[in-house]
Formats: structure tokens, sequence, C-alpha cells
């Protein structure tokens, strides 16, 4: 079994980095592989609306959205971490995040999904809020923690002197651990994809 997580942070090693180690941490733990993908330093633009995904099944556009996204679609659990800019997740992120569940959401259902944010003082929950809406609209579990998985640091490491949100962190990775393991050893078919009803209210 395989997480990946994705680094919205433009820092590669910067606080959201912080997070997500420490999830991966756990994972590894239990016997999971673990790659960590920093995609916020990369010029990702926005989804352009041009509907040729539907056509080719990826991006038509080559500015390394695709090569994470066939990592995502392989891969048994998505981890997302974000820095909080203006009470929500980055720009970067937001475009990936965007034309990645676009092209993907389809392999997406049912695998074990969480979200960290690492911010200064406060809107880590708008930014969760932000990702988890991705996660729900493609009917990925949601993996549990024990409060808001957010960390609090302003430069790269000061996250790992916010002891609670660095065993958030940590309770991330076990509980994920558990979902995969549960699902890998349950006798149980998720229920079948019903056909998309599209309903348009401006006719």
């Amino acid at each position: 079994m395989k997480v990946i997580a994705i680094n919205g942070s433009p820092r590669e090693r910067g606080n959201t980095y912080t997070a997500l180690s420490m999830a991966c941490g756990e994972l590894e733990k239990q016997g999971i592989e673990t790659e960590i993908l920093h995609i916020g330093n990369k010029n990702i633009f926005g989804c352009k609306a041009c509907g040729g995904c539907a056509k080719i099944g990826k991006c038509v556009f080559d500015d390394g959205l695709n090569e994470a996204a066939q990592k995502v679609r392989e891969a048994d659990g998505l981890i997302v971490g974000s820095p909080v800019y203006y009470a929500g997740i980055n720009g970067t992120l937001k475009s990936f995040l965007d034309r990645l569940f676009y092209t993907s959401s389809a392999s997406m259902r049912f695998k074990p999904a969480a979200a960290v944010a690492a911010l200064r003082r406060s809107g880590g929950v708008n930014a969760m809020e932000e990702i988890y809406r991705f996660f729900e609209l493609a009917e990925m579990m949601i993996t549990p923690t024990r409060y808001w998985s957010v960390v609090h640091g302003r430069t790269p490491g000061e996250a790992e002197m916010d002891g609670e949100g660095m065993q958030i962190a940590r309770n991330i990775g076990a509980n994920m651990a558990y979902l995969l393991k549960m699902k890998e050893s349950a006798d149980v078919q998720p229920p079948e994809l019903e056909e998309k009803v599209m309903t348009n209210f401006i006719r």
C-alpha cells in the first residue's frame, strides 16, 4: 500500500512539510509506503475549461500536473497539506486540486484522505474545509482526527514546537493506516456507482 502526500507550500521544507512528514512517519511505522510530492513551487496554472481532459483522460497541458495525478490515481490514500494564505489555501494548490480532481475523481472513490494546514495564527479551519470539499465530491473516505488538523508556526521548524499539532498529525497517519488495513481486509464491495444526474436550473 502507498499514500501520496501533496505539499502545497512554496517552501519545500517548511511547516506544511513538517506536518506531512509527521503523518507519513506514522504510516511508515505501519508498513505503508509514502511519498511527499512538492508542488507548491511549480508554475501550475488554473483550469482553462477546454474540456480536453474528457477526451484524452488527462489534462492537455503539461506543467507537472499529469505526472502527479498519475501517482495519486495509483496510490491507496491521499494527504493534502497547505499553508494558510488569507484564511484559505494558497493559489498554486487550488489550481492543482481543481485540475487533479477534475481529471482523476473517478479513481479517488473510497480512498482514505486527509488534510493538514500550517499557519501562523488563524484561518486553518477555512483552509481545511476548502480541501475537504474536493474529497467529499470525489466520495473519498475522510480520515478521522481528534481535533482540527492544523499546526502553528511562522518560520520553518516552528511547527515542531506545537505539541498538539504534531500529535494530531501523527494521529492522521495512524488512523489512515487503520482505514487502509480495514479496507484491504474487508470482504465488502463498494456501492455501485450510479450514472450521474445533472440538473441545470437555467434552461
